[in-house]
């Protein structure tokens, strides 16, 4: 019972790194319909900062993910003006080619300035709590609580605020939000700033517990990729039980299964709710 408790626990931690993930591409597909493949480069850049913010700059753990956010949150609106901004008149095609290219640009650059080198990220969380008989990492525990509050505080900011209401709105009826004066552009800035700052908060509590390396988002986003799919393309809702789904199935597979499969039990996943439900467990659409 007490491996099963302590596998759950870590499911539930690795569901919450996958639910900031997957949020932010939700948003990003809900708005403007753009499967952002450098997502994951986004996420790696996001570990990047909070390590050099703490190991150059001297910051405290928190503060360094504080300046992460800001750092990735302003390249993914770089990104937006810069690229996709430009093909929004463009064929389809064209945006997936220019997410993988920028992908592509940002792990060059990394490998560039910081090398290939696997480095390990220390924070002041890495202690232990025992509870009965299951030991917990303060890290695991941050990383759950910061995911829920992050969660909270998202919802709260797309219900309750202007600016919350356009990007609900531009995701339910792009056309209905035009006419009513809604302004496009800065509606798709907001909604890549927040998919970066989700993607930075996920690498740079997640990082602790793993490694930092050029390629660290390459799982991530495949698994972010079909945690959307599963929940159903633009469905934050979905996103997030999705997101637990496949964190608690791949630890309990792990253990009981083997961890030699462990990553084909997101495939395996895929497949059978495509088979049973083909548009993904909840409705289309930001909400």
């Amino acid at each position: 019972m007490e491996l099963f408790i302590q596998q759950l626990i870590n499911g539930l931690t690795l569901g919450s790194v996958y639910i900031l993930v997957g949020i932010g591409l939700t948003l990003v597909f809900g708005i403007l319909h753009i499967p952002n493949f450098a997502h994951g480069a986004l996420y790696m850049l996001g570990g990047y900062v909070t390590f050099m913010g703490m190991t150059s700059l001297g910051l405290h753990y928190i503060l360094a993910i504080i300046l992460s956010m800001i750092v990735v949150a302003l390249l993914a609106v770089l990104m937006e003006r810069g690229v996709f901004h430009h093909l929004r008149n463009a064929p389809p095609i064209h945006d997936k080619i220019a997410a993988i290219g920028i992908m592509l640009f940002l792990e060059a650059l990394v490998l560039l300035i910081w090398g290939s080198e696997y480095r390990n990220m220390n924070t002041p969380y890495g202690g232990t709590i025992k509870m009965a008989s299951v030991t917990i990492t303060t890290q695991r525990i941050l990383i759950i609580a910061v995911s829920i509050a992050v969660v909270l505080i998202l919802y709260w900011f797309l219900k309750k605020t202007m600016v919350g209401a356009s990007i609900i709105a531009m995701a339910q009826n792009r056309e209905g939000a035009f006419l009513v004066g809604i302004n496009a552009n800065k509606v798709a800035m907001m909604t890549f700033a927040i998919s970066g700052a989700l993607a930075a908060i996920a690498a740079s509590l997640s990082t602790p517990i793993n490694l930092l390396f050029p390629a660290m988002g390459h799982l991530v986003i495949m698994k972010a990729f079909i945690i959307v799919i599963i929940g159903g393309m633009g469905s934050i809702p979905g996103a997030i039980f999705g997101g637990f789904l496949l964190g608690i199935t791949e630890s309990l597979g792990a253990t009981y299964i083997s961890n030699d499969y462990k990553d084909l039990i997101a495939f395996f996943l895929l497949v059978i709710i495509m088979t049973w439900k083909p548009k993904g467990l909840f409705a289309k659409g930001v909400h």
